[in-house]
């Protein structure tokens, strides 16, 4: 549940699984008894089910959990990911010590953490492996040559597309999916990009948090360029603030971005220069690689517009000094340690609150991930993925793909021409459980142990080729965006497919050592989550072939936007801070697919039982287990400024109202007795019913 402009695809995991905590196996809570799966402990049960659910299941664990210093928050996916990093970790060690032979697929991965790791060889290198990428700044001479700069540096990075500022210091980001018109061929979508810091509403929004944030960014800037030994960095750091902050002014908001129906806009290669003058687009195309295509999607087009108009309207050197801050700033974890210090220090303190870097083998393992990402999952999942578990996924997912059918055949207000197709398109979603069935090869990346800039830049240019190699290929609907590394989930609606990694596929979500009552809780709601991310405010818009078509009936189509309002309204209702609420809008089809997702799987859970009454554990009847895992897998502690960031950023909404979306469902209140009164109670009326 992890996340760009809101595209159609959602990832879905990632805001509570970034976090961590719950041990696996049994729990033994102590002066209470035991209860498999459940973290009984951690739980407070002097509070009310009906009143604070999410504190009902997690209260004594917020009380009693400490962030660790390195990171910005903490919860149920952390320690999955802490255990599955570690994994890796090991298993990319073995590479690096082993002898496999050169360019082997594990010698690359060996090498690749070999070369981040030799920080005493980064140091000595200093800024010369920059030195060609600041000169190539430093020779622009006039518009053209910008246009070739900006169009050398872009770059297609699935993992970015979640954020409405899609890459660092590149004026547009690319994606390359299936055309939202013609899905049989692969498009080149352009997005907004070239911003800093993570959202336009950090240079745009007024207040004094923001106004000092501004300040050290723009300090955190200046900074930067003195350790690159850049004169009048104070002045050239307000100048590149200064260009950002237009840049942000231009850009859609996180609501605009996630409008699909405004995205779907198709400018041939002719029509740029008129509908988006400034940016010589063919200097840019070719740079880019880009020379072939002739028509391409423009998510935000205003933005497209205003970004290309700044590239004629503002000095030219101070895009050149933006270009270079940029440079060393997407490259400071592979020059010498005070860059990386200095960008832990803005964008891990000042942003997320951590107090402590990373240790550098931590990093070494992300890299190593990034650069080689289905190289290393190959080797994850061979070790610690077995072909039980993909079979007892595979179930799960199939139990929870024919409950949703059922419940879309008991909908008394869809018209049966709109179940039609529902369950037309729930027919042919392509689900991909563990890994992929092919692998991606890495046969063109160069990797050397001693040149972990060089290794980076390669990565990257590496699979950008391989992103703009699928143009004019057939479309392959059995592509994954996720490595079996990643402890997240991704449904992409204009594919009609869906990913579940083997790293989310294990404990706490998902246990053989516990009832199904708690897997259905916990990792049911998740596949459940993601199935309904196809019917979605977004995601209803597109049709088994992933068209954007709109295959509801007037009246159908009028009552699901009804009750998605709804829920708007009761999640712009959540305050986590005095002057900053939750955007309902802003995280709909998140929250919608939290709803079905957590109603369909409770259904599956029911169906799996097969009449036979649910055994008890620990004093819980099986809804409650259910319940209450659903709940602690959305534990999470953050530092209040990431708090803020996401709920300014993120298109899903803190843990905590993630497990409040229990209050819409009729059995929720017969399980726990909730009474008309306590704070979470709804009216029947009131409660929101969407799928």
């Amino acid at each position: 549940m992890i996340r760009r402009p809101q595209l159609p695809r959602s990832s879905c995991i990632a805001t509570a699984l970034l976090l961590a905590s719950m041990p696996t196996g049994e729990l033994v809570a102590q002066g209470g008894p035991s209860a498999p799966g459940l973290d009984r402990a951690g739980m407070d049960t002097a509070v009310k089910p009906g009143d604070d659910f999410f504190d009902f299941a997690n209260g004594t664990w917020l009380k009693t959990t400490e962030i660790p210093a390195d990171k910005s928050g903490t919860g149920a996916g952390s320690m999955l990911a802490d255990r599955t990093d570690q994994g890796v970790a090991e298993l990319i060690q073995s590479a690096a010590k082993g002898h496999a032979s050169g360019g082997s697929e594990l010698r690359k991965i060996g090498d690749y953490y070999t070369a981040f790791m030799d920080t005493a060889g980064i140091e000595a290198a200093g800024m010369k492996p920059l030195q060609p990428a600041l000169d190539s700044v430093a020779a622009i001479r006039d518009r053209k040559d910008l246009a070739r700069v900006l169009g050398s540096g872009l770059r297609a990075d699935v993992d970015a597309l979640n954020n409405t500022n899609f890459y660092t210091g590149n004026l547009l980001g690319l994606w390359i999916a299936q055309d939202l018109k013609d899905p049989s061929h692969y498009s080149p979508f352009l997005l907004q990009g070239g911003l800093g810091m993570p959202d336009r509403s950090y240079y745009t929004d007024p207040g004094a948090g923001m106004d000092s944030t501004r300040a050290a960014y723009q300090a955190h800037v200046a900074r930067m360029l003195s350790l690159a030994h850049m004169q009048g960095a104070e002045a050239r750091a307000a100048s590149i603030v200064g260009l950002e902050t237009k840049m942000a002014r231009a850009h859609w908001t996180r609501e605009q971005s996630g409008d699909v129906s405004k995205a779907n806009n198709h400018w041939k290669r002719s029509e740029f220069q008129s509908k988006a003058p400034g940016l010589d687009w063919d200097a840019y195309f070719s740079a880019a690689h880009l020379a072939k295509p002739q028509v391409f999607q423009i998510w935000q087009p205003s933005a497209v517009t205003g970004l290309s108009g700044l590239v004629a309207s503002e000095p030219l050197e101070t895009w050149k000094d933006y270009l270079t801050f940029h440079a060393i700033q997407s490259h400071a974890a592979v020059l010498p340690a005070a860059f990386g210090q200095q960008s832990f220090a803005f964008f891990g303190t000042t942003l997320s609150g951590a107090t402590q870097q990373r240790d550098r083998w931590k990093r070494a393992v992300n890299a190593t991930n990034n650069g080689l990402e289905f190289a290393v999952g190959k080797l994850y999942a061979e070790k610690y993925f077995p072909a039980a578990e993909k079979a007892r996924a595979k179930a799960m997912v199939a139990n929870l793909i024919a409950a949703f059918g059922h419940r879309i055949d008991h909908l008394d207000w869809m018209a049966p021409a709109t179940k039609t197709q529902a369950k037309a398109k729930l027919a042919v979603l392509k689900v991909g459980v563990g890994y992929p069935d092919k692998w991606p090869g890495y046969d063109g990346l160069e990797v050397k142990r001693g040149d972990a800039y060089g290794n980076a830049e390669r990565a990257a240019l590496f699979q950008y080729r391989e992103e703009i190699a699928k143009l004019g290929r057939p479309v392959d609907r059995s592509e994954w965006v996720m490595t079996p590394q990643t402890v997240n989930a991704v449904n992409l609606p204009v594919m009609n497919a869906m990913n579940f990694p083997a790293a989310i596929l294990n404990p706490p979500f998902f246990d053989p050592k516990r009832p199904a009552s708690m897997d259905y809780g916990a990792m049911g709601a998740i596949i459940g989550h993601e199935i309904s991310h196809s019917f979605d405010n977004q995601g209803a818009l597109f049709d088994a072939r992933g068209r954007l078509h709109n295959w509801w009936t007037p009246a159908d189509f009028k009552h699901f936007e009804a009750s998605a309002q709804q829920l708007v309204k009761q999640y712009s209702s959540y305050k986590p801070f005095p002057d900053l609420a939750i955007n309902g809008q802003q995280t709909l089809g998140e929250n919608i697919a939290d709803l079905a997702g957590l109603a369909v799987s409770l259904d599956a859970y029911h169906r799996s039982l097969h009449g036979r009454a649910a055994p008890k554990v620990g004093g819980f009847t099986g809804d409650q287990q259910f319940f209450v895992s659903f709940a602690q897998g959305w534990r999470s502690k953050l530092r209040d400024p990431v708090l803020r960031n996401r709920i300014l950023t993120d298109g899903h909404a803190p843990g905590q109202y993630r497990a409040y979306t229990v209050r819409n469902l009729d059995p929720w209140y017969a399980a726990f007795d909730v009474q008309r009164g306590q704070k979470l109670y709804l009216a029947p009326a009131e409660r929101v019913r969407v799928w």
